[in-house]
């Protein structure tokens, strides 16, 4: 039940967020690229009973993973303003974010061992 509460909640919000994105493109996307896949993350997974370190880790993953996240959204618009489909743009954007994530990895591993 609780995992059908946690589904209801977050369709809702996506919903709310792309019928605002219709109306204004940019409010839409300023409130899009608020955390709240993260935010409602932490929620659930705090309610749920997690401890403050695994939601530390949860949070610091997400943290890790942003600037990838921007890169994905940089190449999609990049693609769609060169007129590229969105599928087509989607998929240069994962795999753009795909390659940042390893090649972050990579530099993190060499400056830090």
């Amino acid at each position: 039940m609780f995992l059908m509460i946690k589904i209801a909640v977050s369709a809702v919000l996506i919903g709310i967020v792309t019928e605002i994105a219709r109306k204004s493109p940019e409010a839409g996307g300023i409130i899009a690229a608020l955390p709240l896949v993260s935010l409602l993350s932490l929620f659930w997974l705090s309610i749920q009973g997690e401890s403050p370190k695994h939601l530390s880790q949860f949070a610091a993953g997400v943290l890790w993973g942003f600037p990838a996240t921007a890169f994905l959204l940089f190449i999609v618009v990049i693609s769609l303003k060169a007129s590229f489909p969105m599928v087509l743009s989607f998929i240069f954007g994962v795999c753009g974010w795909g390659g940042f994530l390893l090649l972050q990895k990579a530099v993190i591993r060499t400056i830090f061992g």
